[in-house]
């Protein structure tokens, strides 16, 4: 009852807060939002869970329940989840949708959850044949947007240039980094106990399937396929230090697809014709990825002007502790042959009149 009490009190601001979320977003955004509050409502009953979630061992013949790879990812058992996912898709109509369109935001949502939907189920059949567990194939529910919010992440990865978001005594972590960082979050949530076991596994997931379609396979408007940017490569979602082992092995996968015919082999196109100078076009090279290298460029020279201006306000001349010059200037002047007089308190050397004798 005190939590119920709690959510009546701020319900008013909670509802403040999301409408000014969802305020100019589209339909869809809006659809999508509304069908998954709805949907909390069936998280109640055991069968409905059963009949809306992905059971994998119901979605592989001879049962084929092929309608839960479309309802699944509309399904919530916990409130807080049902706020996540809404904030996400709002996040998503914010930042994504004006760049995509709402017809190609819908395309990624549908491919993202129904091939999470495929590799989670694919996933637990591995694990029963290593164990023979039945509870794997029958007990366990796949259900939620745990996979598009990883998708999320990868395409504000793609998008948004590379932004320090957080300083700690470790190092830096920028916006690239949020999809490995949030994957390791779930697990050790998972480990205590505070997430299901279908939580993670979603999520790893939503990050393969969506970088695979945004790398190789999501049309442009001129007319290419992909993003083959060098940002955005598979060894780009890890730690420097560990890139070049993790880029080998991802470069051997993709070589050995590109033989078998399921990926494309990268084309850069080279003209040379142009009198200004060598053009460099790649596929996938659209104008939120000029606008975002031209973000980066940005912020790269103002962090070189305002380092060149902090070193022009310091002193060219450092103070010296040379006891010659002290004592040079203790006297109260200094004669000379030439009939110029210098004083200390004034740096300006002034010729002195001797009146003849």
């Amino acid at each position: 009852m005190s939590m119920f009490r709690t959510f009546s009190r701020n319900f008013p601001y909670l509802r403040q807060q999301f409408a000014a979320l969802l305020g100019n977003t589209s339909t869809a955004v809006k659809f999508i939002c509304a069908v998954v509050l709805i949907s909390y409502c069936f998280s109640f009953s055991d069968g409905a869970i059963n009949i809306l979630s992905v059971t994998p061992g119901l979605l592989m013949p001879p049962s084929f329940w092929l309608w839960t790879a479309f309802t699944f990812c509309f399904l919530e058992v916990h409130f807080w989840e049902v706020l996540v996912d809404i904030v996400t898709v709002g996040l998503c109509g914010k930042l994504i949708e004006p760049l995509w369109g709402q017809q190609e935001m819908l395309t990624f949502f549908a491919v993202v959850n129904l091939g999470v939907a495929v590799i989670s189920t694919t996933f637990y059949l591995l694990l029963y044949m290593c164990t023979f567990n039945t509870d794997l194939l029958f007990t366990v529910h796949i259900h939620g947007l745990a996979g598009y919010i990883a998708g999320v992440s990868v395409a504000v990865k793609q998008i948004m240039p590379d932004l320090v978001l957080i300083k700690t005594p470790m190092g830096k972590l920028s916006n690239r980094d949020v999809p490995l960082m949030v994957f390791f979050l779930t697990l050790v949530v998972w480990l205590i106990g505070l997430l299901e076991g279908t939580y993670p596994t979603m999520f790893l997931s939503g990050l393969l399937v969506s970088w695979v379609y945004l790398r190789f396979y999501q049309r442009h408007s001129n007319g290419s396929r992909g993003d083959m940017a060098d940002y955005f490569t598979f060894a780009s979602f890890f730690p420097n230090v560990i890139q070049p082992p993790i880029a080998l092995v991802s470069n051997t996968i993709h070589g050995a697809l590109v033989k078998v015919g399921i990926c494309r082999k990268v084309v850069r196109r080279f003209d040379i014709s142009n009198p200004t100078g060598v053009t460099i076009s790649v596929p996938g090279a659209d104008q939120h990825d000029m606008e975002r290298r031209r973000q980066i460029a940005l912020k790269a020279l103002s962090d070189r002007l305002s380092k060149s201006h902090h070193q022009d306000k310091q002193p060219l001349l450092p103070k010296t502790n040379n006891p010659k010059i002290g004592r040079s200037t203790q006297s109260s002047s200094i004669p000379s042959t030439s009939g110029v007089q210098v004083h200390p308190s004034n740096p300006v050397i002034s010729p002195t009149i001797t009146p003849k004798t």
